[in-house]
């Protein structure tokens, strides 16, 4: 593979991050928002709907109510769900120039702070795995320690680490903190975790900036506006207003 400078490096991540989330992530959430129009798409809770939409809107109108169900969906589990159920697409696309061929490692690359090899499994968020995840890690990183050494490879558990893509240290679950304490390995969030691959402080604000730009170039806010109209204009959402005003 052709080398490249650092500064051509970090470019190339942050270009290659901005057109994964565009073709990625937001054409799917654009995709899951329009289909929030059909009430057949939602769980309607009858109950709760008035209140949800009086406490967003201070009035139980079809508008209101379309809001109450379509914001929370359009603006989080959709989204959310999305960005975490690809991070290997994240892995395989931004960061291929990293890419392992071991088992169960996602990346390796030399550390820009400490110049230590790491070998690193991906994850989304401070509270994306659970508590199963934790061993599967671990025994991916205990197979790949075994595999190095029939290799004659010098590793140990530092080596072996787990890439948080975004979040604060201090909001890591329970059970990424296990992965340190009890099994010893590293775990690396965010603003350290990017610090440590491109050794730039500041990329992991370089690469927020970069993905929010494609939500300034979506600027889905008129085809959001209309899914709520149909919404509202819906049997479903009309029935549940009439019966308010009966």
């Amino acid at each position: 593979m052709k080398r490249i400078n650092l500064l051509e490096e970090k470019d190339v991540i942050l270009q290659r991050a901005q057109h994964w989330f565009r073709e990625t992530v937001a054409v799917n959430h654009e995709k899951n928002t329009l289909k929030l129009k059909n009430p057949k798409k939602l769980q309607i809770n009858p109950f709760l709907l008035p209140y949800l939409a009086n406490f967003l809107e201070g009035e139980a109108t079809p508008i209101s109510i379309a809001k109450a169900l379509v914001y929370p969906r359009a603006l989080g589990t959709s989204i959310t769900t999305s960005f975490g159920a690809n991070i290997q697409s994240f892995a395989s696309s931004v960061l291929s120039s990293y890419g392992s061929l071991i088992p169960g490692i996602d990346i390796e690359f030399i550390d820009k702070v400490d110049g230590l090899k790491r070998y690193c499994q991906l994850k989304a968020g401070p509270n994306t795995i659970n508590k199963d995840d934790v061993k599967t890690i671990a025994d991916h990183f205990k197979d790949a320690i075994n595999l190095a050494k029939t290799n004659k490879l010098k590793v140990s558990f530092e080596n072996f680490s787990v890439g948080v893509i975004y979040g604060e240290a201090q909001d890591l679950s329970s059970h990424y903190l296990r992965i340190t304490s009890q099994f010893h390995h590293p775990v690396l969030i965010g603003e350290e975790f990017w610090y440590r691959l491109t050794g730039d402080k500041f990329f992991y604000f370089d690469l927020i900036d970069c993905i929010g730009r494609v939500a300034i170039e979506a600027d889905f806010k008129t085809k959001l506006d209309d899914v709520i109209k149909e919404l509202a204009q819906s049997n479903e959402i009309q029935s549940i207003v009439q019966k308010l005003h009966s």
